[in-house]
């Protein structure tokens, strides 16, 4: 299983990552964060294959991906 942490506070809502995730993990989020950016959300972390596109993808390093020993 793959963690997958999201620096609400990095994050601009570009939404690059979104396009990026070919498995639909992440959607835009609603909620603002401090500098009134929608930031992104994992709406299904458990479809994560663990590729890094959207960690790579992302110009402001806000994703970060963690793999769990099961």
């Amino acid at each position: 299983m793959v963690n997958i942490v999201i620096h609400q506070e990095k994050c601009k809502g570009c939404l690059f990552c979104v396009s990026a995730c070919k498995k639909g993990v992440l959607i835009p989020g609603t909620s603002p964060n401090k500098k009134g950016y929608h930031y992104i959300k994992a709406e299904k972390p458990e479809n994560c294959i663990g590729c890094k596109m959207c960690s790579i993808i992302c110009p402001d390093a806000a994703i970060e991906l963690f793999k769990e020993d099961d």
